[in-house]
């Protein structure tokens, strides 16, 4: 099960989703403005979509339909199956988002992001630009009404989302610590009421050994969680496994700065790696949960 270099050649690669309809993996290359397209069964690379709005983060929705979190269109949108793109969140309150960065989509359909300042910051990952809302929100997208409310207001960074295979948890990381080094590098854990569309009792779930951050994460079906890990020490530079319970169970060691991931393949036991110019992938003894 060694690692494997599959596609290079990418300015930031970012935001990896895996389509079980077509095995394929898309993955956005932000300052290169675009989102790749990697197919499983012949290695092939291609780009899916340019310009894509220095995307993000992407989902998949229960519908088979793409969910991109855009930083220079400072929205979330969703492509539509027959390839319109169909914009769910762009204002909170009459103000434009910061610079949605990562979401997920849970069971009900509804959509929930990160917006910290990350694209908004210069002209390499967006558009340089004044924040209109005054904090850096983790939101939730009403799959019915399509009404924006605001999950949590406290995070410095919020950053890489994700859920607990059976939704009783919610993950998100706080990369604040870039905006200093008094502010968080750690995984956060919440109550999820998926039913209520809310989340309760905050906790540290997983501290990074600053000055690295971790940016994106995953379950795995038994429930464990897989964050990236860089921008810090080079020997951390990987995939950090852990228990559900914030115990370190191992490390997945690449060579460059690894900023987010997700599994894939027919069993779904590949696990894609976005490590900064290069797309990686390592088959595990576990399977991801496959929930957006």
């Amino acid at each position: 099960m060694a690692v494997e270099r599959v596609a290079t050649g990418f300015r930031w690669a970012e935001g990896p989703v895996y389509f079980p309809a077509g095995r394929y993996v898309l993955f956005s290359d932000i300052p290169n403005n675009r989102i790749m397209r990697f197919s499983e069964d012949d290695g092939h690379v291609s780009v899916f979509r340019q310009p894509s709005m220095n995307s993000n983060g992407n989902t998949i929705d229960r519908e088979g339909r793409l969910i991109t979190c855009e930083h220079s269109g400072r929205r979330v949108t969703r492509t539509e199956l027959d390839g319109s793109i169909t914009i769910i969140a762009d204002k909170y309150n009459g103000k434009r988002l910061n610079s949605p960065n990562d979401a997920v989509v849970t069971s009900d359909g509804a959509i929930w992001f990160t917006d910290p300042a990350y694209g908004i910051g210069g002209f390499y990952e967006g558009i340089k630009a004044e924040p209109e809302q005054e904090k850096h929100n983790v939101y939730r997208v009403d799959p019915k009404s399509g009404d924006i409310k605001v999950i949590a207001d406290d995070f410095v960074e919020p950053n890489g989302i994700a859920f607990a295979p059976d939704e009783k948890k919610l993950y998100v990381i706080d990369t604040g610590f870039t905006d200093g080094p008094d502010n968080p590098s750690h995984i956060r854990v919440f109550d999820l009421d998926v039913a209520a569309g809310k989340a309760s009792n905050s906790k540290v779930f997983a501290e990074m050994p600053k000055p690295s951050i971790t940016d994106g994460l995953r379950c795995d079906t038994e429930g464990r969680v897989w964050c990236s890990v860089g921008w810090g020490d080079p020997t951390e530079d990987g995939v950090r496994c852990y228990t559900p319970g914030g115990e370190l169970l191992g490390k997945i060691h690449i060579p460059e700065t690894v900023a987010n991931l997700c599994f894939g393949g027919q069993q779904r036991n590949r696990l894609y790696i976005c490590g900064s110019t290069s797309l990686y992938a390592v088959y595990t003894s576990a399977q991801g949960a496959m929930k957006p």
